[in-house]
């Protein structure tokens, strides 16, 4: 596949004029190392897997270091976590030195210990994730974002296959023991099947046979390595009973199919899980596009006891709020639109102070696009690659 400019390339090099240090951290395959090396083509490069390069840095690791031309990148240095103390001290020699150490890592929560232990203000901390829809027209809710995935699509089932099997192996051993890895690939098959629902440990545990406390575990290992989406739910004071668990999505659409065993256009359009997997697909692209804006994540839904439920909600802009309700389905109607009508009533009675609402009902792209967007008073409704270039 030809090179696809990614969105966050704009963040990339704006952060490696104002510190010494640039971490990029995201899910493994996602392009980490591949756009880093485009931008820096003249940095140095050391991958941090390989054996003999580890057991060089750890014999001796200030010679290492010596040796190398900055700018360097530093691929993969989870699995190396005491370098980033040598870095510093080197960094605080020549601090007004930018753009020197380029350092990627697949497991976020390690990594990020090491970055706040060792390198607080001195390195901006960007995450990049696979492709997105703005990006490529290739993503699509059957095949994800995944890059080597959308550049062979035939073989995307045996690709999807080798990648767990290798996350497995290497990413969730080396995050945490699971000792038991076949009962965690079905934890992730169960987890798969409860996508887009609300996060219950007691349901996910009871068909694998395992603790609520082990089941909490392996969600922190899904969440550290960026395979799952946790959207926490939206609170204010709406006078309502608030459901107050977040919902959960695994991130990558095309990850999700190939675990439900969905591996064809028409499979997905009968599948039961059709309506789910749209959803989380336009809750990745949400996240996608607030992270390659540099900006943080902030994605919620809204649900209370009495029914009421609006699928995502996020801040807009000038303290304004995005209301966002999805349909896989190709004709909306206005009933659609009601539960976004009634939350932006409620929010509005609560707030002394007056916030605008906006609201979008997002849904499949009709066969014959029509020019028609409003479909209820103050609700727009968009095709998804549409409302994507909204954001």
């Amino acid at each position: 596949m030809r090179h696809i400019p990614r969105l966050l390339e704009r963040q990339i090099l704006k952060a490696v004029k104002g510190f010494p240090a640039l971490v990029l951290t995201g899910p493994r395959r996602a392009g980490k190392t591949w756009l880093l090396r485009r931008l820096f083509p003249k940095a140095d490069y050391f991958l941090l897997e390989d054996p003999d390069i580890v057991a060089r840095l750890r014999a001796d690791p200030q010679g290492f270091l010596d040796a190398m031309k900055t700018p360097v990148i530093l691929d993969e240095v989870q699995n190396v976590p005491e370098l980033f103390a040598f870095v510093r001290s080197r960094i605080d020699r020549q601090p007004r030195r930018t753009g020197q150490w380029l350092v990627t890592g697949s497991q976020e929560a390690p990594l990020m210990r090491g970055v706040s232990e060792s390198m607080a203000g001195r390195a901006a901390v960007l995450q990049l994730y696979p492709l997105s829809a703005r990006e490529t027209p290739k993503v699509t809710l059957l095949r994800g974002g995944y890059p080597e995935a959308l550049a062979r699509p035939a073989a995307a089932r045996l690709w999807f296959a080798s990648y767990l099997q290798t996350y497995l192996e290497r990413d969730v051993r080396a995050v945490t023991a699971v000792k038991d890895l076949a009962t965690f690939r079905r934890f992730l098959a169960v987890l798969a099947s409860r996508h887009g629902q609300v996060l219950n440990k007691t349901d996910l545990a009871a068909p694998l046979g395992v603790s609520v406390p082990t089941i909490t575990q392996w969600l922190g290992v899904l969440e550290t390595t960026a395979q799952i989406l946790i959207v926490p739910p939206f609170y204010e004071n709406l006078g309502k009973r608030l459901i107050k668990s977040p919902k959960l999505y695994l991130a990558d659409s095309g990850l999700a199919c190939h675990l439900l065993g969905i591996d064809s256009t028409a499979e997905l359009a009968r599948s039961p899980f059709a309506g789910s997997l749209f959803e989380g697909l336009i809750a990745s692209e949400i996240v996608k596009a607030q992270v390659n804006a540099g900006g943080r994540r902030e994605l919620y839904h809204f649900r209370d006891e009495q029914g009421l439920e609006v699928d995502f909600v996020t801040p807009g802009r000038s303290g304004s709020l995005v209301l966002v309700e999805c349909k896989a389905v190709r004709s909306v109607t206005p009933a659609m639109a009601a539960p976004m009508q009634r939350l932006r009533d409620a929010v509005k009675k609560n707030r002394r102070k007056e916030t605008a609402v906006n609201m979008f009902l997002v849904h499949q792209a009709p066969k014959v696009k029509s020019r028609i967007e409003a479909v209820a008073p103050g609700v727009r409704a968009l095709a998804w690659r549409d409302f994507l270039e909204e954001l």
